[in-house]
């Protein structure tokens, strides 16, 4: 195999691929990316053995088609650290003979390990298949995924549960994520072939790098799934991943219907003044008190060894019109929440032990539950 491919389009394909890469594995061919050249086209594979990532280049210049498979982080930091404009040539002549990378005068060589050893997940049938434009599968993404549970004994909570189901009468697709403390609700049309899929939880990991990848297009994403398999086209990127393997819980069951004290307040200054009070205190949870009256909220805070900071939003900024509310959260999960609502967020308090509803007064179809704390 030999090919000459510019600096800026490999180093672009390498970061897609090489990010999937454990750093730290047992199966030495995991650490390498496959290399596949022929008709003037590169393709590059990683995976390990849970994602696969694979990313067509068009524009090679192919001397000598073949396939061969090299170190992905040490190739992805060689081409990374080399001059911009520069053309970059590979050249393996076969079996166990090393790599040889030249970019004007700077050469080397890089070990390789047998293509046949080289793991296959891209295989079998995917019988779903739909499209959602690149901005509605971020939202998805970006508004769920700050809930996904990193405790791995509750391995069914590890990811984003994604599935077609009714709202209101009408057909949405959702995607869910909890991790026993807050959840994330979040919805849009169901798109056309979605209808019957399976409900499936797309890992944490899986999450990430497709998010990731999402950034660099505005075009549609193709998504292809079966019950244990879930594969997204973006653009000459392909992402393959299996599922998570479990049953997701009734989120349903958790979301509260009654709720009916209702605080509006302009997220930009109850987020700030969540993170001003919640400094105060070095602790991780950093538990924050909302004391409310109407039209007023107090926010306060304390600290053995630090203290003590409150902070009072008025009627500029905080609608409530109901009986006195005392109610605590951890200062993060607040954060989380208003993160992902653009102005105005609404509260819905039941009393104060009982999760609360919060949601984006501006678009209902997000939805979150926050669990109270002792404070």
């Amino acid at each position: 195999m030999k090919f000459t491919v510019e600096r800026a389009i490999l180093i672009k394909a390498l970061a897609h691929v090489q990010s999937v890469v454990e750093r730290r594995n047992t199966i030495p061919i995991l650490a390498n990316v496959l290399l596949s050249a022929e008709d003037g086209i590169l393709r590059l594979t990683a995976t390990d053995m849970e994602i696969a990532v694979v990313e067509e280049v068009p524009g090679v210049q192919v001397a000598r088609p073949g396939r061969t498979t090299a170190p992905a982080a040490t190739l992805y930091e060689i081409v990374r650290k080399l001059p911009e404009g520069a053309k970059v040539e590979l050249d393996h002549a076969g079996g166990d003979a090393p790599l040889k990378l030249r970019a004007g005068r700077f050469n080397t060589d890089l070990s390789v390990l047998p293509v046949e050893d080289f793991p296959s997940m891209t295989e079998g049938k995917l019988p779903h298949q739909f499209a959602l434009p690149a901005g509605q599968l971020r939202e998805l993404v970006d508004r769920t995924r700050f809930a996904i549970s990193t405790e791995e004994t509750r391995y069914y909570l590890n990811g984003i549960y994604l599935h077609a189901t009714e709202s209101e009468g009408s057909p949405v697709l959702r995607a869910v994520a909890t991790d026993g403390h807050r959840l994330a609700r979040v919805e849009e049309p169901l798109p056309e072939g979605a209808a019957g899929i399976p409900g499936v939880i797309i890992p944490r990991k899986t999450v990430n790098e497709l998010r990731k990848l999402a950034e660099e297009t505005q075009d549609e994403i193709t998504i292809r799934l079966s019950d244990t398999k879930i594969r997204f086209d973006i653009g000459a990127v392909q992402l393959t991943s299996k599922l998570i393997d479990g049953t997701f819980p009734e989120y349903d069951r958790v979301i509260p219907r009654g709720n009916d004290k209702v605080l509006q307040v302009r997220k930009k200054e109850f987020a700030e003044a969540v993170g001003r009070v919640a400094a105060i205190s070095s602790e991780r949870s950093r538990p924050v008190k909302i004391s409310l009256e109407r039209n007023r909220l107090l926010l306060s805070a304390s600290s053995a060894e630090q203290g003590q900071a409150q902070e009072e939003l008025d009627g500029e900024v905080v609608t409530y019109d109901n009986t006195p509310l005392e109610i605590g959260f951890q200062a993060r999960y607040l954060n989380d929440i208003t993160d992902q609502i653009a102005d105005m967020v609404e509260f819905r308090f039941a009393d104060g032990s009982a999760p609360t509803v919060v949601t984006d007064a501006a678009k209902p179809e997000a939805l979150y539950v926050l669990m109270p704390m002792r404070v």
